[in-house]
Parts: structure tokens; C-alpha cells; sequence
């Protein structure tokens, strides 16, 4: 492979990477979601340290209602609910180990009205260190958000990055195909 093609090749998974790479924090998905719908979330999580995680909490909106949660092999579940018994929290202890991810399956009711939901989650590493992602969009410890939207108000952020990450994985190809080929031998 030609130097001009190999470096192509390495813009190119690094543009793959880079999404995924951005937001390697507790996230719940889908970002976005219709008003009032039954809808199956997923928490994500990944070991962002070199110790293993072994405890992940969430808190649960007043303006959503968990119905229920699905099994996670090798984590225990606990739900934890109010004095009328609406859940109100879930955690989950295991053990993920570094360079990992885990995710938690639940389903709850929407908000009927368009808005916006925050997903509190804490984080505890062995040894004790506890991550808040509780924060603002812009902090090192951000809470994940869904957008709940009559139509879904068009495509997520996500969406547009794995299109724009598979153009330029496109574009690379191209590079690599045009300027890997042999030169035509004179036979």
C-alpha cells in the first residue's frame, strides 16, 4: 500500500472512532423519542478508568414512569421505589472490568408532552471513586438527555455523525482504491 494510501486508511478509522470515542460516557438511548410512548431504553456504560466498575445507579424523572427491566447477566438488579412504589431508581451491581462497556435494558412511559428528560447516573470504580454524570451538556460529567418529540424531530445527533463517519470512510476507500492500484506494466 502506498504511503498516501495508508494514511488515508488511518484518517479514516480514526473519523470511525472518533464518535464513539466522544461520548464513552453513561448514556441512555434512544436521544430521541415520541411523547407519551411505551419505549425501551438502553443505559450504556463503559470502564473509563484501569479498575473495574462495580456498581451503576440511575434516577428516574418524575416525568417518566419505568413499567420494567430486563435481565443483565452477571449484575444483580436493584430497583429502588417511593412510598407510593413508583420506581424512582435502579442499580445494578457486577463487575465491568477496564476497557469494557455494560448495558442496562428498561422501559418506561414518555412524558406526553415534548421536553426533555435528564438521566442522573452514578458511577463506582473499585476502590471506591464514584463519577456523578449528573452534569450539564458541556461538562466533564454530563448527564444524558433524551428529546422526546411528537415525530421525532428528525434524525438524532448520532445518526448524523455515523453518516458523517461513513462518507469519509467512503472517500477514504476511494483515495486507497485510486492510489493503491499497480502502475499498468508494459507487457
Amino acid at each position: 500500500m502506498t504511503r498516501p494510501a495508508a494514511t488515508a486508511l488511518r484518517a479514516a478509522l480514526a473519523a470511525l472512532l472518533l464518535p464513539a470515542t466522544l461520548f464513552a460516557h453513561a448514556v441512555v438511548h434512544p436521544e430521541v423519542a415520541p411523547p407519551g410512548a411505551y419505549q425501551k431504553y438502553v443505559l450504556r456504560v463503559p470502564t473509563e478508568r484501569e479498575v473495574p466498575t462495580e456498581r451503576i445507579e440511575i434516577r428516574f424523572p418524575a416525568e417518566v414512569t419505568v413499567v420494567s427491566f430486563a435481565d443483565v447477566p452477571g449484575w444483580e438488579l436493584e430497583v429502588v421505589t417511593d412510598a407510593a412504589g413508583r420506581i424512582v431508581g435502579a442499580a445494578w451491581s457486577g463487575s465491568l472490568p477496564p476497557q469494557r462497556f455494560v448495558e442496562f435494558p428498561f422501559v418506561a412511559v414518555n412524558p406526553r408532552e415534548d421536553g426533555t428528560i435528564a438521566w442522573p447516573v452514578t458511577q463506582t470504580y473499585m476502590g471506591g471513586e464514584v463519577v456523578e454524570w449528573a452534569g450539564p451538556e458541556d461538562s466533564d460529567t454530563p448527564a444524558s438527555v433524551t428529546r422526546v418529540t411528537a415525530g421525532g424531530g428528525g434524525w438524532p445527533a448520532s445518526a448524523w455523525l455515523a453518516g458523517a463517519a461513513l462518507l469519509v470512510a467512503l472517500i477514504a476507500l476511494g483515495f486507497v482504491l485510486r492510489l493503491g492500484k499497480p502502475p499498468l506494466s508494459a507487457a
